[in-house]
Parts: C-alpha cells; sequence; structure tokens
C-alpha cells in the first residue's frame, strides 16, 4: 500500500503535497467523450472549484475520485493511492475519507436529524453509541442546526437539509469533502448559509474540497470570503485576503477539456471568448 501525501513528504511540504490528482485522465460512453486528457491537482487545505455548462465533465470528475466510474487512461491519486488500479473493496477505504454532498441531500425520510448524521458512525463502526451522539451533536452545532436534531428531515427547509446533509459527510471526519452542486435550487440567501459551511470547512477544519457547480455567484463567493474565529471562539465570515483567496482555484471544462484553470482574479481578467459568455 502506498504511503499517504502527508507520510510521503514530511515536514512543512506535506501542505503542498496533493491530496486528489488527475494525470492525463479520459473517459469516453461509446463515441461520446467525456473527459480528454483532464490534469489537475488539490493541495491539502485548498479548494478546487470546477465549472461548466451541463455536461461538460463536471459530476464525471467526482465519481472517478470515489471510484463510482473507472477513467479509460490516465493516473487518479487520492490521498497517496492510485484509485484507478484498486477494486471496490480495496476503494472502500479511501471513501472512508471522502466525504460527499449532493443537490438533493439524499437524506432518510424515515430517520431524524439525529439519525441521519450519525447513519454512518451507528451502522458501519463499534464507536459507543454516546460518543456517536456526541459527534453528531458537535457537527450539528457546526452548521448551526443543533436545535433541530430531534426533527425529521420533512419539517425542514431547503436549505436546512443541505446542511445536515454536510454535517453528514463531516461526521466521520474525512480530510476532503466533494460538493455536487450543492446550491442549486436554493434562493440567493439560502445558498449563501450553504457556502459559508463550505468557507468554514475549509478553514477552521482544514478540509480539502472540489466544488462542482454551475453558479457563478456561489463559486466566487466561496473563492473570495474567509472564516475566522475570534478571541471568543465567535465564528465570522470575511473578505479573503489576496493570499487566502489563491488558495481557491478555478477549473473550467468545455466538452471534457480543461479551457481555463487559475483564481477567481485571473477567471475575471479572462479575455477567451468562451469564457466571457459563460460569465456574463
Amino acid at each position: 500500500m502506498n504511503a499517504t501525501a502527508d507520510e510521503a513528504t514530511p515536514g512543512a511540504a506535506a501542505n503542498a503535497a496533493p491530496v486528489v490528482s488527475f494525470e492525463h485522465v479520459e473517459l469516453a460512453f461509446d463515441d461520446r467523450v467525456v473527459l480528454r486528457d483532464v490534469s489537475f491537482t488539490l493541495l491539502k487545505g485548498h479548494t478546487k472549484i470546477i465549472l461548466g455548462a451541463s455536461g461538460s465533465g463536471k459530476s464525471t470528475s467526482l465519481k472517478i475520485i470515489t471510484g463510482l466510474l473507472k477513467a479509460d487512461a490516465g493516473v487518479v491519486i487520492v490521498n497517496g493511492q492510485r484509485v484507478d488500479e484498486l477494486n471496490e473493496q480495496e476503494m472502500m477505504a479511501v471513501r472512508a475519507d471522502l466525504g460527499l454532498i449532493f443537490q438533493e441531500g439524499a437524506l432518510f425520510d424515515s430517520l431524524t436529524v439525529r439519525e441521519n448524521v450519525g447513519y454512518k458512525l451507528y451502522e458501519e463502526t463499534d464507536m459507543p453509541v454516546e460518543d456517536v451522539d456526541r459527534r453528531v451533536a458537535e457537527v450539528l452545532g457546526f452548521v448551526g442546526l443543533a436545535e433541530h436534531i430531534d426533527k425529521m428531515p420533512s419539517a425542514l427547509s431547503g436549505g436546512q437539509r443541505r446542511r445536515v446533509a454536510i454535517a453528514r459527510a463531516m461526521a466521520f471526519k474525512p480530510r476532503i469533502l466533494l460538493y455536487d452542486e450543492a446550491t442549486t435550487g436554493l434562493d440567493p440567501i439560502t445558498a449563501i448559509t450553504v457556502n459559508d459551511e463550505i468557507v468554514k470547512l475549509r478553514d477552521l477544519e482544514g478540509v480539502s474540497s472540489i466544488v462542482v457547480t454551475h453558479q457563478l455567484r456561489d463559486a466566487f463567493y466561496v473563492a473570495t470570503h474567509m472564516a475566522v474565529r475570534d478571541a471568543s471562539g465567535r465564528v465570522r465570515i470575511e473578505r479573503a485576503s489576496p493570499e487566502k483567496e489563491r488558495e481557491t482555484e478555478f477549473l473550467m471544462l468545455r466538452d471534457g477539456v480543461i479551457v481555463f484553470e487559475g483564481d477567481a482574479d485571473a477567471l475575471r481578467r479572462s479575455t477567451d471568448p468562451y469564457i466571457r459568455t459563460f460569465l456574463s
């Protein structure tokens, strides 16, 4: 078994080691090319925002990371593991360090918020129930939903359901979170509450994240804001410093090909006609 990225690169350099790496990845379904020669890296504690029109290969990239799809060619590395060479059983260990948040949240309607958030810990670990309950309360407090712990999902708003999904994904302390259109269908104010959780997890918990979205408003919000905790422990979201802003990179796909990779400022300044049309 390969060493993890952190183990392979000791000292300060560990922070710069990629936690996700695509090297010349290609995938096609019959005659339709979905990804063509795609290469990128995600650094520890950073965010990669993948933009593109419908069918450009955004969500497909997440499925390859999680092993739900196998690339036809190229190398895919997650936390030091070459996942394109792993079988389904071996992928389970890799997925243990991946949290996924999808558009609908996929909550169990018959379970309470507590049971939804703690589901994986209750069902798949031997953690004592009291410890699971403590962890569930902790993550619900982090996303500002502690008072909803005994409610059913049907009693929550759309934004609250998404935040419960984020709490569930972070309950087992994954180092990488993958967001697939997490704010789609939400009104702008509600979407900000979800974006704030993405920012908080990155900046306060050190989570590395890939955000797939076609919502430019939300993409730029995540890129240009940061979370800080003051001396009293209170968390606030504020405008990111230029240095912090550069820790979020945009990657734009067009018909499975990368047409842009860079920070928010570089994306705004791009003169590429396709990018200008997309941004408008």
